[in-house]
């Protein structure tokens, strides 16, 4: 669905403005994104006002896409699996509560996960040389400390979620 809306959409675009340096593909692949990503945040954002959670909820969309960005992880086979995957994971997340312990608990498991597998899966998601991917295992594991130091459960249950993302399975 999301990425035949993208596609008509970048269709559209070509047809108003031939000439545009892009691609039907690449700007199908950029829009594909933006949809995705929108999707996620208003259908997260939607339940999570029914929940009485969104703060809890806006916290999460944030601490997650931050890790994600430097540390990678699986993608789904389409975009509308990962909005709706994403969207009630991230709803379920926003009523978690842990104690301090069970926080520092996650957040060191994440900590770990990132320093073992970070980064993951960017190799055709990024144009980030190789050379640089110690220091986004660096980014990836001081952003994880910072909940050491903030201690919030929402984002150390949504730090540990995106560092499973980074396990890679058999092939």
């Amino acid at each position: 669905m999301i990425e035949t809306m993208a596609f008509k959409i970048a269709n559209q675009i070509k047809r108003i403005v031939p000439d545009h340096p892009a691609s039907v593909p690449v700007l199908k692949y950029a829009l594909a994104l933006i949809l995705n990503a929108s999707m996620i945040i208003l259908l997260t954002l939607f339940a999570s006002f029914f929940t009485g959670r969104m703060v809890e909820a806006a916290t999460i969309l944030v601490a997650f896409a931050l890790l994600r960005q430097v540390s990678g992880g699986i993608h789904l086979k389409t975009g509308m699996a990962c909005v709706l995957v994403t969207s009630v994971a991230f709803t379920y997340i926003s009523c978690i509560s842990l104690n301090n312990g069970l926080t520092n608990l996650f957040n060191g498991i994440a900590l770990i996960l990132v320093l073992c597998f970070a980064p993951s899966r960017i190799e055709k998601q990024s144009r980030i040389p190789v050379r640089f991917y110690p220091l986004l295992r660096l980014l990836s594991s001081l952003l994880v400390c910072t909940n050491f130091v903030i201690g919030s459960s929402v984002v150390a249950v949504a730090f540990l979620l995106q560092s499973l993302t980074l396990i890679r399975g058999r092939r």
